[in-house]
């Protein structure tokens, strides 16, 4: 679904990612692990069009999207939840959830919403809530729906655990559990924490200083070696 092959970009005179390259299968979680500050936002932004590659390439579904923009490759199935969640915080829970299916037809719209609801029942007591009201874990499940009810073939999630709380990252746990069992979607799940990644993800990439250092499948990869590059 997704073959990035030897990205590299530049910030300025910062060489910030190294010939990284990964790829993705529809129905995998693919876990990419760093510490803070080694480039794990900058490949993502990359992947949706938000940042250009000085070179290298991004396949998606056959495609070279390297050269789209970002709302070409969202019109391709590719969404991204992105780190610190940035919702609409004036707009309200539905108003924020209907921006996600601005493009879907009334009766499509009803059945997502519908959908989205069994992932996230708090959701639907909210609907009248100013996004800005909402509590940091409250905002992360309408981030993570926003994207969904775009009926997308790639999800993206840019670090969904930062500053929640635990009930909370259980329910995100679980709602990545169930998208995997429906076998339909790619997820690419960016992570500090590898203890979370290794339950929900079947190939793990990490990150040091802008290069892949580790990269395997949950049945390859070294705990402690992740753990060693994770830790400060």
């Amino acid at each position: 679904m997704l073959d990035v092959q030897a990205i590299n970009q530049y910030y300025g005179g910062s060489h910030t990612l190294r010939g990284v390259s990964l790829s993705l299968q529809k129905g995998d979680c693919l876990a990419l692990l760093g510490r803070n500050g080694v480039g794990k936002t900058t490949l993502l932004k990359c992947l949706m069009g938000v940042l250009p590659v000085s070179s290298g390439s991004v396949v998606f579904n056959g495609e070279d999207i390297s050269r789209l923009a970002p709302h070409q490759r969202a019109a391709r199935g590719i969404a991204y939840v992105p780190q610190g969640r940035d919702i609409f915080s004036r707009l309200t829970v539905e108003e924020n959830i209907l921006m996600g299916m601005a493009t879907k037809p009334a009766a499509a719209a009803r059945r997502i919403k519908g959908e989205i609801f069994e992932l996230f029942p708090v959701l639907k007591s909210m609907l009248a809530r100013r996004g800005g009201d909402l509590s940091g874990g409250q905002q992360q499940q309408l981030a993570i729906a926003r994207a969904l009810v775009a009926e997308p073939k790639l999800v993206i999630l840019d670090e969904p655990t930062e500053g929640i709380q635990p009930s909370i990252i259980k329910d995100i746990a679980n709602v990545i559990k169930l998208l995997r069992e429906r076998g339909d979607i790619g997820i690419l799940l960016c992570e500090q924490y590898f203890d979370f990644a290794r339950q929900l993800a079947d190939q793990f990439v990490v990150l040091s200083r802008g290069e892949v250092v580790a990269a395997g499948d949950k049945t390859e990869i070294d705990g402690d070696d992740v753990r060693s590059h994770l830790s400060v």
